[in-house]
């Protein structure tokens, strides 16, 4: 198995462009935070989906991180509830 370090982005890394790789990477945040809440609470995925009011499929698809279907912003509602307060910060981007 080959292991590759990556520089930053790895939806970048990937191949995706710059903008598809910067709205991934959001939305993996913005999961990450919101299982790291249900682990803490130790909510079962029929507790999350009660506490956050979504059905259970869509709690199964963020601890399994399938997150295709869903928008920053679902997300981001989602981690205000959770008692996060995310934030957009900017950087200089590096043109090659």
């Amino acid at each position: 198995m080959k292991t590759t370090v990556t520089k930053g982005n790895v939806f970048k890394d990937l191949g995706f462009t710059a903008e598809e790789s910067a709205a991934l990477a959001m939305r993996v945040d913005l999961a990450v935070e919101i299982e790291k809440f249900i682990k803490r609470r130790k909510f079962t995925q029929m507790k999350a989906a009660e506490y956050f009011d979504v059905p259970q499929p869509k709690i199964s698809k963020i601890v399994g991180g399938k997150l295709g279907g869903f928008s920053i912003e679902y997300l981001v509602k989602m981690a205000i509830k959770a008692g996060k307060s995310p934030r957009i910060s900017f950087a200089k981007r590096q043109t090659i």
